[in-house]
């Protein structure tokens, strides 16, 4: 009965059709995701190579070690391929080809930007992560300028 009633309705209240140049509505898209992602992967980054390994014959301590480290390579993993998700979805959603005349690199900086997420995956490389970092900012600008705003950079560390 109920499938009737809203068969009815949809036939006597068609909805229109809307229009829209990328997968959402305008103003969904934000680099911000992207660079707080990236600046986990520094963070981690960072902090894995702070880690100082106790002595092996200390059990307790080595558990913890290991229990930490595992922890900051899990997060560094994870928030490298969000990052590269992040980018991905701005790079083939929200630039569309007029950008191209503005930003003639602009598909050379993202593959670039994802190379360098699989790269912190794979490695504990503190250069890899601060060239990130500097990909998202240069994906931030060009993001901006491509909206006609001029929005800051900032990072929380």
């Amino acid at each position: 009965m109920l499938d009737s009633v809203l068969t009815a309705l949809r036939h006597r209240f068609p909805a229109e059709e809307a229009q829209a140049h990328c997968d959402g509505p305008c103003g969904v898209y934000d680099p911000a995701d992207a660079r707080i992602k990236a600046e986990a992967v520094l963070s981690m980054t960072k902090k894995i190579l702070a880690l100082e390994m106790p002595q092996p014959s200390d059990t307790k301590a080595m558990i913890g070690y290991i229990n930490t480290l595992t922890r900051y390579i899990a997060i560094k993993e994870e928030q490298a391929q969000k990052t590269k998700e992040e980018l991905l979805i701005l790079w083939t959603d929200f630039f569309k080809p007029q950008h191209l005349e503005a930003f003639p690199n602009l598909h050379e900086t993202f593959w670039k930007a994802a190379k360098l997420c699989s790269a912190c995956k794979v490695e504990v490389n503190l250069e890899k992560a601060e060239e990130l970092m500097a990909a998202v900012k240069n994906i931030h600008d060009m993001f901006w300028k491509a909206k006609g705003r001029e929005v800051p950079y900032y990072t929380a560390s």
